[in-house]
């Protein structure tokens, strides 16, 4: 008897400590807004962008490119990058919904600290002659991936001129 009355009590202990114990009521949380892009470029707080792929082949058809190149620790825009993006200009007036993530790029030569700086001076100068011929700095963002997306792999003057650069990419 003794033995039924211990399992009794502790099998009552285990009710009463259960019923006692509430559950937090559930808090609704949105989902962490993650890039559309490459997954292992996200960082906490990022925001998410949508590329336009349609608009970025308008841009790239009517503006001849989205791309501007700067030379070797340059972040200058010379005088056909100008062009390029007087026309980029052009287009992003002609399409007042959308907007462009300006991404600086960097080659492969120095730290990864330094070509983060510098590719987002790149698109930081590209970003303010596209404002110096009237598009909105609303619609504008800027984004450095340093060296970490290079178009052209090697380790030759051949690659890094095409790396050195910053593109104009159509978002929503």
């Amino acid at each position: 008897m003794r033995k039924s009355l211990t399992l009794g009590a502790a099998a009552l202990a285990m009710t009463i400590t259960a019923c006692g114990r509430k559950e937090p009521p559930a808090i609704d949380v949105p989902p962490t807004e993650q890039p559309t892009g490459d997954p292992s470029g996200a960082a906490p707080g990022d925001v998410e962008l949508t590329e336009l792929p349609a608009m970025q082949a308008d841009l790239v058809a009517k503006a001849g490119s989205d791309t501007v190149y700067f030379g070797t620790d340059e972040f200058l825009i010379d005088a056909q990058s100008k062009a390029t993006l007087a026309a980029q200009a052009k287009w992003m007036l002609a399409n007042p919904n959308v907007r462009a993530s300006i991404e600086g790029h960097a080659d492969e030569r120095g730290t990864r600290e330094y070509n983060m700086a510098l590719g987002e001076r790149r698109a930081n100068a590209a970003r303010d002659y596209l404002i110096s011929q009237g598009v909105p700095t609303s619609r504008l963002l800027v984004t450095s991936w340093g060296k970490e997306r290079p178009v052209a792999t090697g380790s030759d003057e051949s690659a890094w001129a095409q790396n050195r650069r910053a593109v104009t990419v159509v978002v929503r």
